[in-house]
């Protein structure tokens, strides 16, 4: 008898390893698809002879898409098994890569963009939401955290793929090779990962019951989680769209160049961003659940200061204040993804995902790369990255005061706060 139940218990760590493992690697190659179009999109604006504004609402349709897609996926996820809706979607996101050699004019590529949302959004509510279940709410913040770490080496990955191939083959070919990872994970997560029992995580199994989605408005904890995030995400997904075409333009570098530096900084100081905030979330968290609020108030904040230095200071001092500012952001990425799920019960989990998704993009980068665009249309792009300093600082008021409603960590918040 011992023995048998030694053998679930083993098991199940081996089965939610697979997961997690399987899950980051496939949050990395979501991450370089997404990041390829910053990386070439110079190349991009001279074929189709596009002002700024244009080039920036590029990433607008891919939002929308993104938005859109997330309410269904979200009623999807809370449903039906999420491991099939996963590896369907990489294979969808994957194709739409493939095909971008055909793109021949700037609505094509903007219904390209939109297309690649929608598979896109269907991965980012299902991962976390399963991982959910694998793990109890005292290991979330660890689990967010090694998920979130594909973020920042994705997204240099997919500077480099994009400005190095590029350069050498013309921007559709970037899109090419980054199609072929995303069918490989598909396929392993097919053969590999098991769907979790939803709720299997906690001692009360999940049930959903209705009413519950509309009372989410009432969580202050989940909002204060989400609308925080949103202005971060306004500020970092505005700074890493427009930073290389900054370093092109401000620095005189090469797109190679412009993007190397980019994925470099991205992925050294964002990956020791994200395991430093992850670590001083975990070790704060056993004092006050407070922490996994406090260290992304903390990171919006701090980073203002560099921030400004990158887009107005002396050239010289570029580079090193970019850096230091990814850095601080990066801080905050996984407590406040772990802060999101550890507020609502596992039976709207997927919704609750989808309900982040939908408002950090439609008040984040949905808009920011458009808005950075207008701005240096009509005055240039130093004043234009200027702007995600005031979210910056925003996220950090909205963080400190949605602390006082963090949650016990031993137990999920009821939906109604």
């Amino acid at each position: 008898m011992a023995s048998t139940t030694k053998s679930r218990v083993t098991g199940a760590v081996a089965g939610a390893t697979t997961a997690l493992v399987l899950l980051t690697a496939l949050n990395f190659v979501n991450y370089i698809d997404r990041y390829i179009l910053p990386g070439v999109q110079e190349q991009i604006k001279h074929e189709f002879l596009l002002s700024d504004e244009q080039i920036g609402s590029l990433t607008l349709w891919f939002m929308l898409a993104y938005m859109l897609t997330s309410p269904i996926t979200g009623w999807l996820g809370d449903r039906f098994p999420r491991k099939p809706m996963i590896v369907v979607a990489a294979l969808f996101w994957s194709a739409i890569n493939f095909f971008t050699a055909s793109v021949n004019s700037y609505e094509s590529l903007n219904l390209r963009h939109a297309a690649l949302g929608i598979g896109e959004a269907s991965f980012g509510i299902f991962a976390p939401a399963l991982l959910a279940d694998f793990y109890p709410p005292e290991q979330r913040n660890r689990v967010m955290t090694i998920f979130n770490i594909a973020i920042p080496v994705g997204a240099a990955l997919g500077y480099l793929v994009g400005g190095v191939v590029g350069e050498h083959h013309g921007w559709r070919m970037s899109f090419i090779v980054s199609a072929i990872p995303g069918v490989i994970l598909a396929l392993l997560i097919l053969f590999l990962m098991k769907e979790p029992e939803r709720g299997a995580s906690q001692h009360e199994k999940a049930k959903f019951e209705k009413g519950t989605v509309l009372n989410l408005l009432k969580n202050k904890a989940y909002l204060a989680s989400i609308l925080g995030y949103a202005a971060v995400t306004f500020s970092l997904g505005g700074i890493s769209w427009w930073m290389p075409s900054f370093l092109e333009r401000v620095g005189g570098r090469s797109q190679a160049s412009a993007a190397f530096l980019m994925g470099a900084i991205t992925v050294v100081t964002g990956l020791l961003g994200t395991i430093t905030g992850g670590v001083i979330a975990q070790r704060w968290s056993k004092k006050t659940p407070k922490a996994l609020y406090l260290v992304p108030a903390m990171s919006a904040a701090l980073a203002v200061p560099p921030a400004l230095v990158c887009f107005f200071g002396p050239k010289n001092l570029t580079i090193p204040a970019l850096a230091l500012a990814i850095f601080l952001i990066f801080l905050g990425t996984g407590p406040v993804n772990a802060a999101t799920v550890n507020a609502v019960r596992p039976e709207v989990r997927a919704t609750a995902m989808a309900g982040q998704l939908f408002i950090i993009h439609a008040l984040g980068d949905a808009i920011s790369p458009r808005v950075i665009g207008a701005v240096s249309d009509r005055s240039n792009l130093s004043f234009g990255l200027g702007s995600t300093l005031i979210t910056l600082v925003l996220a950090a008021i909205i963080f400190f005061f949605g602390s006082r409603y963090a949650p016990p960590l031993g137990e999920e918040e009821p939906v109604a706060a």
